[in-house]
């Protein structure tokens, strides 16, 4: 089974898919490889992706949140979602902790949800990717229902800075990470990573880990490498990733995937 992160890993700079990297991955399907998202992003933005690749299989989402079929177009499993009470006593520290942060939840839906009614923001919210996604309202309807991530955002930090002050506020209430470093961290139900997302996967198509090869180059990425039969990480990707990785590959412009891909297919 090969599973990859998207943003950073297959879509290089221009955000968008080269033609090498759709033909060896379509070549892995065509030899019975499955081939599995596994992404920060929330279904309604694996389409664009998953379309190209004309993958039909399961993708991971929401740092492994959710189980997503593209086949179907439709959530297939939900794992860990943050309640409105916990929620509300992040939100709490959180302004005390960072001051001016700015908030948004993403909550599950039964399909891709286009009309975005599934993520919330608050007013002057940041997306690092741009903004103008979202539905606008206060606080308290932000935290007021269950969500599958809690994103945090912050325009006079990083996300390595924020990760670092969030990280010490919360023992075991949350996990933190983070998939770009534009002042943004993503918080989801403890234990919940894209490597417990990938395990999911794994158990439905039968496949051990150690046939399993994943590929990513931020923080979101390091348990999917560290419980993959082999981790490969982006040449130009966080150190953590770096570290973890049992091989390191181009960066995602130079077709880093496709690279290793090539050896067999």
């Amino acid at each position: 089974m090969i599973a990859s992160d998207v943003d950073g890993t297959l879509l290089g700079p221009s955000e968008s898919l080269s033609a090498r990297t759709i033909a060896t991955v379509r070549r892995a399907i065509e030899a019975g490889a499955p081939f599995v998202l596994a992404s920060g992003r929330p279904p309604r933005w694996i389409a664009p992706v998953a379309k190209p690749l004309e993958l039909t299989g399961y993708a991971v989402c929401a740092n492994g949140a959710v189980l997503y079929d593209c086949g179907r177009e439709e959530v297939v499993a939900v794992h860990g979602l943050l309640q409105p009470e916990l929620l509300h006593d992040i939100a709490h520290a959180l302004d005390k902790a960072l001051p001016g942060c700015r908030l948004a939840a993403e909550r599950v839906s039964t399909d891709a949800d286009h009309d975005m009614r599934s993520f919330v923001i608050e007013p002057k919210y940041h997306n690092p990717w741009g903004d103008g996604e979202g539905r606008t309202a206060p606080r308290a309807e932000v935290v007021g229902h269950p969500a599958i991530k809690l994103l945090v955002s912050h325009r006079g930090m990083s996300s390595e800075e924020m990760s670092d002050a969030v990280n010490a506020l919360f023992d075991r209430e949350v996990d933190v990470t983070y998939s770009s470093s534009g002042g943004l961290v993503e918080l989801s139900a403890h234990g919940i990573t894209k490597a417990t997302g990938l395990a999911d996967v794994a158990e439905r198509l039968d496949v051990d880990r150690e046939r399993v090869i994943a590929f990513g180059d931020m923080p979101n990425d390091v348990e999917m490498l560290r419980w993959a039969g082999h981790g490969v990480a982006m040449e130009n990707g966080h150190p953590a990733v770096l570290a973890v990785a049992d091989e390191v590959t181009g960066p995602a412009g130079d077709d880093g995937v496709a690279q290793v891909l090539e050896r067999w297919f």
